[in-house]
């Protein structure tokens, strides 16, 4: 189970988009990497297909390793260690380890 899901803001701890957020646009769990938008770009020659259609070179996301992703709390802002705890009614929920608030 990854701390990180679709959804969730991540901040980048190592590359060269360091220190960047993006919003996780999805997981690739046999991977181990998340794709995160406006993070890892690359260039990409696109051939025209069709008359409405443009080509060129577009940028577009890759996966990143989420390793080198840390989740940011709503409460800290910031990038954070992340645990899980089992709540009362036995369902199991992230922790923020550093202000220990269920994200």
């Amino acid at each position: 189970m990854f701390k990180i899901r679709k959804g969730d803001t991540v901040q980048v701890t190592k590359g060269r988009d360091s220190g960047k957020k993006g919003k996780v646009l999805s997981v690739l769990p046999a991977a181990a990497r998340a794709v995160v938008e406006g993070i890892n770009l690359v260039k990409k020659h696109k051939r025209q297909t069709r008359q409405d259609e443009k080509g060129g070179i577009v940028s577009i996301e890759t996966p990143i390793s989420v390793a080198n992703l840390m989740l940011v709390c709503k409460n800290c802002g910031r990038g954070v260690h992340v645990g899980f705890k089992i709540l009362q009614d036995k369902t199991k929920s992230r922790l923020c380890k550093s202000c220990n608030e269920v994200i």
